[in-house]
């Protein structure tokens, strides 16, 4: 499959980094550019740098990453201190080379993996499938070699709906393609309010319709990632949590109605239709399709929503949002759903989790609520950075296999 081209993402990098020194703060006439280097691979920046780093502002390099023999590229990035914040803020990227323009003191680097993490498998990065706003909405496929009518797994990120791109969950994608049963497509949505850049702020019903959006292109070009359009199961952590149960629970809401915008009608308009289809047809192809949920550490009702349904007067408008408000009896639909929480989140509560599952059993839906004893919030997220890859190797790792495990007796039912 072809890599699509992400110049936008790019040409993000370059503007997010030309912009945090502007405003009459870029004074100094240089600033240094550090390389983090790695034994599995190398990273080098073009033109090179000098013995002290010093470049001067405004320059445009271009940081190459190339893993060593047996491994590959895991992700790029780069960092800069922020003189407002604790710590330095990182980017990641699947691409092996950026281009930056250097307008304040930054370190770039990558990190690898080995080869064998996705032997067997196909990686196709920044699949676009729509653009309601600034930010260009796109997912990851990763497919076994030779897979055909595969069920697939579509992951939603995590992040407080405000920051993270589908970056954050390629660890928990490669376990969850590795053994050649599942497509897996690892999605992104637009940010919350003005977060990505926007005018109008974003509410909580768009990334709800990025999601229905991203399901339908996913359904669309199903058979070229090898995969089933009528067999998804969906899944995410935290804020990713509440929006695959949304998927889950509330696909019957997709429509054209709008979003409170005539009294009483609350539906998700999908941020993309495939030509030719409504919203009703849409509806009802991913009410068919979707069979699984596994939504991790998740947001599920309207006391953890918070401050995301301020504003929505019409208490039916704030159920609407609200996984908990929408389960579907099994008798008219069954989606089994796979709960985990660490016993020291001290963000999602286990009443919370337990409240819904409660919520499950009572509409005759089954579930399974796991516990991990010890650990805390999104131990399913990868980054560059060793402590969440130790927090991911030691328990994420463990828990993606087992709800593996659990998709399995819903696709594979007596294997």
């Amino acid at each position: 499959m072809k890599k699509i081209s992400t110049i936008s993402l790019a040409l993000l990098m370059i503007f997010s980094l030309s912009n945090a020194y502007s405003n009459g703060n870029n004074l100094q006439e240089s600033f240094t550019v550090t390389v983090d280097q790695n034994d599995n691979g190398s990273v080098t920046v073009s033109p090179a740098l000098p013995a002290d780093g010093k470049v001067a502002a405004g320059t445009t390099i271009r940081v190459t990453a190339t893993p060593a023999a047996g491994y590959l590229l895991d992700a790029s990035y780069f960092s800069r201190r922020n003189p407002n914040a604790r710590f330095a803020s990182r980017t990641e990227s699947s691409l092996s080379t950026l281009e930056l323009t250097v307008n304040g003191d930054i370190t770039v680097g990558a990190t690898f993996i080995p080869a064998s993490k996705l032997a067997g498998v196909n990686v196709t990065y920044d699949v676009v499938y729509a653009q309601p706003g600034v930010k260009k909405l796109k997912y990851d496929v990763y497919s076994p070699v030779g897979a055909k009518k595969l069920p697939i797994i579509v992951i939603i990120h995590g992040g407080g709906w405000s920051s993270n791109t589908e970056e954050v969950m390629r660890g928990l994608s490669r376990d969850l393609v590795a053994g050649g049963k599942y497509v897996v497509c690892n999605i992104d949505y637009r940010w919350i309010n003005t977060g990505d850049g926007d005018a109008v702020p974003n509410t909580m019903a768009d990334l709800i319709g990025d999601v229905f959006g991203a399901i339908a292109h996913i359904q669309e070009h199903a058979a070229e990632y090898g995969g089933d359009p009528n067999k998804i199961a969906v899944t995410g952590d935290s804020a990713g949590g509440h929006l695959s149960a949304s998927a889950a629970n509330m696909c019957t809401l997709i429509g054209d109605g709008g979003f409170g915008k005539t009294p009483g009608v609350y539906e998700f308009m999908p941020s993309y239709l495939p030509k030719g289809k409504t919203a009703a047809k849409v509806n009802k192809s991913i009410t068919k399709a979707i069979k699984a949920a596994a939504p991790s550490y998740g947001v599920f009702d309207r006391n953890m929503l918070g401050r995301f349904v301020e504003g929505i007067d019409d208490p039916k408008g704030i159920a609407a949002l609200c996984p908990i408000d929408n389960i579907p009896n099994v008798k008219d639909r069954a989606v089994p759903q796979y709960l985990l929480r660490g016993t020291n989140d001290n963000l999602i509560n286990h009443e919370s989790v337990q409240a819904y599952a409660d919520a499950l059993k009572a509409a005759g839906q089954r579930v399974e609520y796991v516990q991990v004893e010890g650990i805390g919030h999104a131990f399913l997220d990868w980054k560059t950075d060793a402590r969440t890859q130790n927090t991911y190797n030691e328990v994420g790792h463990k828990y993606a296999l087992d709800m593996k495990r659990f998709f399995d007796t819903v696709f594979y039912p007596g294997k």
